[in-house]
């Protein structure tokens, strides 16, 4: 799995943009000017006219892959207190329960995705309260003006997967406008500051042993990842780092939460992916070991870790932790910062995004194209 590793494409800038020609670290470092431009484009296309109808009865998102995954971050912005359901459909068929008392919200970033088309097309013809939100003079714009929806365009940065916050703030600001979720303005510019302070501590030109993303790519090479959040906002992060560990790394990424992870996955500690219960000689967590002698195809549990988790959860964490450790498996954990559930997704999002482009680098992956998912597309056309 490591064969490909070569932690001096990561020593400098140079070398860390000459490896990555789609220009991935770019479109990730737009995380910021995505929160604000955003925050324009929705404004101008009127969300605010969501509210004349009242609050629906539940929300949801249509929307596959980077683009689906803003429902996930909706939801978790809400959080488990909302007043009402916000689910994602990620397939071609709308729930039979949905009716013209739900707002669903299309998301895709080419405004192309036949999934999220078909079932914003059975939406329209249910009646339901519709917010389009993608690519301009697409058939998503289409379908919004044939069915009257609300239409938000949104400028990709590259790949659907890297336009994330130009998808989601949209649909937050919608839920705002709703009275679904208490976002004040200042929260919108204190997240896109946050994400401009993890580009800056990520950028390329960062050396290795200060950069925590570089840091943590180098430190999963090789590895299984088992990626753990701590809350449901943490789990919607650790599922978009599994996510872009697919895209991004070509890598494979499993992904759980606790507590339900402390009844199934824990167990793999024990298997033939775990390191015999015996420590491997070396720190797993000294950046400067030499690798050559850590063992290959080893699990490493990630901890994505949220401000707020319930006290059980917190024990169950730090327990898991201290178990997989004493069976030799590395850990690493990843903290959200700020206080606001956006602020907090934005940060474990940031970082992880930056990991997964660093981590193809090291391993000789050009990080932008995604050819087999492009030949699924071709095969089934």
């Amino acid at each position: 799995m490591t064969s490909g590793l070569d932690p001096s494409r990561l020593d400098d800038a140079v070398a860390a943009e000459e490896a990555d020609p789609g220009g991935m670290l770019r479109q990730v470092a737009s995380s910021a000017a995505q929160v604000r431009e955003a925050r324009r484009a929705a404004a101008e296309a009127g969300i605010d006219r969501l509210a004349e109808d009242g609050r629906p009865r539940a929300i949801v998102v249509a929307g596959m892959g980077g683009s689906g995954i803003s429902g996930d971050v909706l939801a978790a912005v809400c959080g488990v207190g909302c007043a009402i359901p916000v689910t994602t459909v990620r397939g071609y068929r709308l729930p039979g329960w949905v009716g013209a008392a739900d707002l669903v919200i299309a998301v895709s970033c080419s405004g192309k995705t036949e999934e999220t088309l078909e079932v914003a097309a059975e939406a329209a013809r249910r009646g339901c309260r519709l917010l389009f939100v993608g690519g301009p003079e697409s058939p998503l714009a289409e379908l919004s003006d044939r069915s009257r929806g609300l239409f938000v365009p949104a400028r990709s940065v590259g790949q659907p997967r890297s336009t994330l916050w130009g998808l989601t703030i949209p649909l937050v600001l919608a839920a705002r406008t709703l009275g679904l979720a208490d976002v004040p303005e200042m929260v919108f510019e204190s997240t896109a500051a946050l994400l401009e302070d993890v580009a800056h501590r990520c950028r390329p030109s960062s050396e290795p042993f200060v950069n925590p993303a570089k840091r943590m790519a180098l430190d999963l090479a090789g590895d299984v990842p088992l990626v753990w959040g701590s809350s449901p906002l943490a789990a919607t992060a650790a599922y978009r780092l599994c996510c872009q560990l697919n895209e991004n790394a070509k890598y494979p990424g499993v992904f759980g939460e606790v507590p339900e992870a402390g009844h199934n996955q824990v167990m793999a500690f024990d298997g033939r992916f775990g390191r015999g219960g015996t420590p491997s000689s070396s720190d797993p967590d000294d950046f400067f070991r030499d690798r050559v002698d850590d063992p290959e195809h080893g699990l490493h549990l990630v901890l994505m870790r949220d401000v707020e988790e319930h006290p059980q959860v917190r024990k169950r964490c730090d327990a898991s932790a201290q178990i997989a450790r004493d069976r030799g498996v590395a850990v690493t954990e990843i903290g959200a910062e700020g206080e606001h559930p956006l602020e907090r997704i934005a940060t474990l999002i940031a970082l992880a995004d930056y990991v997964t482009v660093y981590l193809a680098i090291a391993l000789g992956v050009d990080p932008t194209p995604v050819p087999a998912i492009q030949e699924l597309k071709a095969r089934i056309a």
